[in-house]
């Protein structure tokens, strides 16, 4: 079938459309992996996945199904609206969105202005909006009656204040204590009482369980991230609500130790793990299940098999390696692919014309989304990836590069970094566990820069990892002899610092390396 086929211009407006994620409406929803079977579950759960890999998709489906059903309801609650708030009030502002929408969905209209339903529930909203306006600390006095002759400095522990009062001699006289109340204290103090609210308001509603669904939990500073997903675990905890926070794994922080006491939760433990993420351990797997949900889009359209009669034989493995295995990049590279082989008149999407239409979706989207989702932070990573780039394309001239195990655990912090950029999709995992060739001792992480920094245009004189293949022995093709990026190196770097710009090293090793205009010569059969 020629790709200017009119099935296909349905067919890229139907996956443009699918990029546009909103609570309110219904999004286009592929499960290829059963991940909509497993949220459906009475389990407290967190969802990791990356940019891209379907975690607001899968939410507002579920959401927006669910709410369909008179046994469920569903709170979406998106962590973006309440990301500047400082704590506790971003914890508040949860609280009462979470008892708002159980109000306004666990009755009727005739309820409402009736006034039927969980009065506690009403009383706790209206506490709970009263101290979101108060100051984190304030001072507060209280009268009391003495009954002895004393004075007093009383320790109330070591999060809070030390409350004086000063008693009269004379028994009976009025006197005034004066202490410091904080915000998250009282929040401590009625965690019960909310707990209470929320399943009597369930009780008296016409559901059955609740799914509070907290989505980009990630965008929630991390120094808060512990203790807002503990709160929301021991509000929740036994009780017929359940919580799903969405979140990329290496910009959260789920738990965290204070000397004998851990704040947070446990994954297997507390709370059950769902990864949405394919990666290139197993590139096999990852090509089939994006081909897959491409094929069922297509299908949508009256375009059957799809993939196998409008791709050439390399055509959807290039599109796996240029995506990173990210279903929201795949399909997008997928529409610039066919904007590209339409342009020189290509009867099939081959390597060559989805390098193209990689090209169009450049590592600069990457670089803004970086920096819009980890402000200020987002100096240390873009210091690491320009050292990352000029280390394996200007020096050592190959797209892999391996991390050592024992690295990992002296540098932990540098480390992270080397995660924090996988999760951005600017370098991507191909074995977390293997050995180096030329006697060189230890155990390797294997990594490879993405795609779109050397394929589009395409680099000369660089050698590419081309892990997709399997030597004799059974070993991946330029993954042991990849050159191994020192840990230390990254510490002094992030020491030291930088003055150029990721985009100013890129362009000069561009220009170092020479620039071809193509990814590869034409198949014959296009």
């Amino acid at each position: 079938m020629p790709l200017d086929d009119p099935r296909i211009d349905k067919l890229t407006s139907l996956i443009k459309d699918s990029f546009r994620v909103r609570p309110n409406q219904d999004p286009i929803y592929v499960d290829i992996g059963n991940h909509l079977g497993r949220l459906e579950a009475k389990q407290h759960q967190v969802i990791f996945g990356r940019r891209g890999s379907g975690k607001s998709c899968l939410f507002v489906h579920y959401h927006r199904t669910r709410s369909k059903d008179e046994g469920v309801l569903t709170v979406y609650i998106e962590a973006d609206e309440v990301k500047m708030l400082p704590y506790p009030d971003l914890l508040i502002r949860l609280l009462l969105s979470i008892g708002d929408e159980l109000r306004s969905g666990a009755s009727t209209l005739i309820d409402r202005l009736l006034r039927r339903g969980s009065q506690r529930l009403r009383d706790q909203l209206r506490v709970l909006r009263a101290i979101l306006d108060e100051a984190e600390v304030a001072q507060v006095s209280r009268e009391v009656s003495a009954k002895t002759s004393a004075s007093a400095g009383v320790h109330l522990g070591p999060s809070a204040s030390t409350v004086s009062a000063e008693l009269s001699a004379e028994e009976g006289v009025r006197r005034t204590t004066e202490f410091t109340a904080r915000k998250i204290e009282t929040l401590e103090r009625h965690l019960q009482d909310y707990k209470s609210a929320l399943v009597d308001a369930l009780a008296k509603s016409r559901f059955k369980y609740a799914a509070i669904i907290v989505d980009d939990f990630y965008l929630i500073h991390p120094r808060y991230q512990p203790d807002v997903i503990d709160y929301m675990h021991r509000l929740l905890r036994g009780t017929d609500l359940y919580l799903k926070v969405g979140t990329v794994r290496h910009r959260t922080a789920l738990v965290r130790h204070d000397g004998a006491q851990t704040v947070g939760v446990e994954l297997a433990q507390d709370v059950e793990e769902i990864n949405l993420d394919q990666t290139f351990e197993d590139i096999d797997a990852t090509r089939q299940y994006l081909t897959r949900m491409l094929d069922s889009m297509a299908a949508k359209v009256g375009l059957n098999d799809f993939s196998a009669s409008h791709f050439s034989d390399e055509g959807l493995l290039a599109l796996t390696l240029a995506s990173g295995g990210v279903p929201r990049d795949f399909l997008n590279i997928f529409v610039e692919a066919v904007n590209a082989a339409r342009d020189t008149g290509a009867k099939r999407l081959t390597p060559k014309s989805i390098y193209r239409g990689a090209g169009r979706v450049s590592y600069r989207t990457k670089l803004i989304n970086l920096r819009s989702d980890v402000g200020t932070e987002a100096t240390g990573l873009e210091m690491l990836f320009t050292d990352l780039t000029t280390y394996c394309l200007r020096e050592k001239r190959k797209t892999a590069f391996l991390v050592a195990q024992e690295d990992a655990t002296k540098y932990r912090d540098e480390h992270e970094l080397i995660q924090q950029l996988m999760d951005f999709k600017l370098i991507h995992v191909i074995e977390p566990d293997t050995s180096a060739a030329s006697g060189r001792p230890g155990r390797y992480e294997a990594y490879t820069l993405d795609f779109a920094l050397f394929m589009e245009p395409r680099l000369r004189n660089i050698e590419h990892a081309e892990f997709w293949k399997i030597d004799d022995q059974r070993r991946r093709r330029g993954l042991r002899e990849a050159p191994v990026y020192s840990l230390e190196r990254a510490r002094e770097v992030l020491a030291r610092g930088t003055t150029q710009s990721v985009e100013q090293t890129i362009s000069g090793i561009q220009a170092d390396a020479g620039i071809e205009d193509s990814a590869g010569p034409e198949p014959d059969d296009e």
